[in-house]
Protein backbone atom coordinates (compact mmCIF):
# COMPACT_ATOMS: atom_id res chain seq x y z
CA UNK A 1 0.00 0.00 0.00
CA UNK A 2 1.30 3.43 -0.92
CA UNK A 3 2.10 5.72 1.99
CA UNK A 4 2.82 9.46 1.91
CA UNK A 5 5.01 11.08 4.56
CA UNK A 6 5.34 14.86 4.46
CA UNK A 7 8.03 16.75 6.38
CA UNK A 8 9.76 20.11 6.56
CA UNK A 9 6.99 22.32 7.88
CA UNK A 10 7.45 24.90 10.60
CA UNK A 11 6.83 28.40 11.86
CA UNK A 12 8.47 31.25 9.96
CA UNK A 13 8.09 34.98 9.62
CA UNK A 14 6.67 36.55 6.49
CA UNK A 15 9.33 36.61 3.80
CA UNK A 16 10.90 33.43 5.12
CA UNK A 17 11.78 30.16 3.40
CA UNK A 18 10.78 26.54 3.92
CA UNK A 19 11.33 23.37 1.92
CA UNK A 20 8.81 20.57 2.17
CA UNK A 21 9.53 16.96 1.32
CA UNK A 22 7.16 14.09 0.64
CA UNK A 23 8.45 10.54 0.69
CA UNK A 24 6.33 8.11 -1.28
CA UNK A 25 6.56 4.42 -0.45
CA UNK A 26 5.93 1.76 -3.06
CA UNK A 27 6.81 1.46 -6.70
CA UNK A 28 4.36 3.87 -8.30
CA UNK A 29 6.31 7.09 -7.83
CA UNK A 30 8.21 7.43 -11.08
CA UNK A 31 5.22 6.49 -13.24
CA UNK A 32 2.91 9.17 -11.92
CA UNK A 33 2.31 12.90 -11.70
CA UNK A 34 2.55 14.31 -8.18
CA UNK A 35 1.31 17.45 -6.53
CA UNK A 36 1.13 19.54 -3.40
CA UNK A 37 -2.15 20.63 -1.86
CA UNK A 38 -2.83 23.10 0.93
CA UNK A 39 -5.59 23.26 3.51
CA UNK A 40 -5.90 26.59 5.29
CA UNK A 41 -7.64 26.67 8.69
CA UNK A 42 -11.39 26.17 8.24
CA UNK A 43 -11.14 25.86 4.47
CA UNK A 44 -11.10 23.10 1.89
CA UNK A 45 -7.93 21.52 0.57
CA UNK A 46 -6.75 23.22 -2.61
CA UNK A 47 -4.19 22.56 -5.32
CA UNK A 48 -0.82 24.31 -5.03
CA UNK A 49 1.54 22.77 -7.58
CA UNK A 50 2.10 19.68 -9.70
CA UNK A 51 4.95 17.98 -11.51
CA UNK A 52 4.51 15.43 -14.26
CA UNK A 53 6.50 12.21 -14.55
CA UNK A 54 8.45 14.01 -17.26
CA UNK A 55 9.27 16.95 -14.97
CA UNK A 56 6.83 19.53 -16.31
CA UNK A 57 5.69 21.88 -13.57
CA UNK A 58 2.44 23.72 -12.93
CA UNK A 59 1.95 26.20 -10.10
CA UNK A 60 -1.21 27.87 -8.87
CA UNK A 61 -1.30 31.61 -9.54
CA UNK A 62 -1.24 32.29 -5.79
CA UNK A 63 2.28 30.80 -5.47
CA UNK A 64 3.72 31.35 -8.94
CA UNK A 65 7.16 32.92 -8.75
CA UNK A 66 7.54 32.05 -5.06
CA UNK A 67 7.12 28.27 -4.84
CA UNK A 68 8.86 25.60 -6.92
CA UNK A 69 7.92 21.94 -7.10
CA UNK A 70 10.52 19.32 -7.94
CA UNK A 71 11.01 15.58 -7.71
CA UNK A 72 13.75 13.00 -7.32
CA UNK A 73 12.72 9.64 -8.74
CA UNK A 74 15.82 7.99 -7.28
CA UNK A 75 14.49 8.49 -3.74
CA UNK A 76 10.74 8.57 -4.44
CA UNK A 77 10.43 12.11 -3.12
CA UNK A 78 8.65 15.25 -4.25
CA UNK A 79 9.68 18.64 -2.90
CA UNK A 80 8.14 22.09 -2.53
CA UNK A 81 10.56 24.98 -2.19
CA UNK A 82 8.69 27.89 -0.66
CA UNK A 83 10.25 31.34 -0.79
CA UNK A 84 8.87 34.76 0.15
CA UNK A 85 6.26 33.18 2.39
CA UNK A 86 3.14 35.14 3.20
CA UNK A 87 0.66 34.85 6.09
CA UNK A 88 -1.93 33.51 3.64
CA UNK A 89 0.34 30.55 2.89
CA UNK A 90 -0.41 29.21 6.38
CA UNK A 91 -1.98 25.77 6.39
CA UNK A 92 -1.35 22.06 6.30
CA UNK A 93 0.45 20.95 3.14
CA UNK A 94 -0.15 17.52 1.67
CA UNK A 95 1.29 15.67 -1.28
CA UNK A 96 -0.62 13.21 -3.46
CA UNK A 97 -0.97 12.03 -6.99
CA UNK A 98 -2.55 14.29 -9.56
CA UNK A 99 -5.48 13.80 -9.36
CA UNK A 100 -5.31 12.72 -5.71
CA UNK A 101 -6.12 9.01 -5.50
CA UNK A 102 -3.82 7.84 -2.71
CA UNK A 103 -4.82 7.87 0.96
CA UNK A 104 -3.75 11.23 2.36
CA UNK A 105 -0.79 11.45 4.71
CA UNK A 106 -0.68 13.53 7.89
CA UNK A 107 0.61 16.60 6.10
CA UNK A 108 3.13 19.24 7.11
CA UNK A 109 2.03 22.26 9.10
CA UNK A 110 3.26 25.59 7.76
CA UNK A 111 2.64 28.68 9.84
CA UNK A 112 3.68 32.13 8.61
CA UNK A 113 3.53 35.05 11.00
CA UNK A 114 3.02 38.54 9.61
Amino acid sequence: QVQLVESGGGLVQAGGILRLSCKVSGSIFSMNDWGWYRQAPGKERLFVAAISRDGEQVHDDSVKGRFTISRDNAVNTVYLQMNSLKAEDTGVYYCNRVPPTVTWGRGAQVSVSS
